[in-house]
């Protein structure tokens, strides 16, 4: 099992890294950068569903902690589709303003045990010892760097307490 995981880990970091190399010299918003991963159709979706592209297109800076669609695919079974229903946009909204701290905090500005205020309104803590993780997430590629701010990819979706 870990092993699966771990070369589906590697390939899909493989995969998106030219995609996020970008042709041009013009770095891409958050939003924009996300759909041209490929990896983060979910993501996407649940942004959309939560009326939250606007604000991720916004000025910024943000730094956003983003789960692949293989992280959401691990969640219990129904809960995605739950979460993108009209009626649990709130819960969405929420969920996803987790995975957001204001500014841009690129990895070699975290410590270990820091904690981080998300636009949510909690915090996450993040640990750096023998990898970086956010609330016990996996960062698997750090540092992608948009218009408005950074992203860190984490191999799993972190809930708010």
């Amino acid at each position: 099992m870990f092993r699966r995981t771990y070369l589906a880990l590697t390939a899909a970091a493989l995969m998106t890294g030219p995609a996020f190399a970008g042709s041009s010299g013009m770095k891409k918003d958050i939003v924009d950068t996300a759909v041209e991963a490929g990896s983060f159709a979910t993501l996407v979706a649940a942004v959309q569903a939560a009326g939250l592209v606007e604000t991720l297109k916004g000025d910024g800076p943000f730094t956003v902690f983003a789960p692949t669609d293989e992280a959401f695919a691990a969640l219990p079974e129904g809960t995605v589709e739950d979460l993108l229903k009209p009626e649990n946009k709130d819960q969405l909204t929420a969920i996803l303003t987790y995975h957001v701290v204001p500014g841009k905090v690129m990895s070699g500005d975290l410590s270990n045990n820091m904690m981080a205020a998300t636009v949510q309104g909690g915090e996450v803590t993040i640990m750096t010892e023998g990898g970086v993780t956010v609330d016990g997430a996996n960062v698997v590629q750090p540092d992608i760097e948009t218009s408005n701010g950074v992203i860190h990819v984490i191999d799993g979706v972190i809930m708010p307490k």
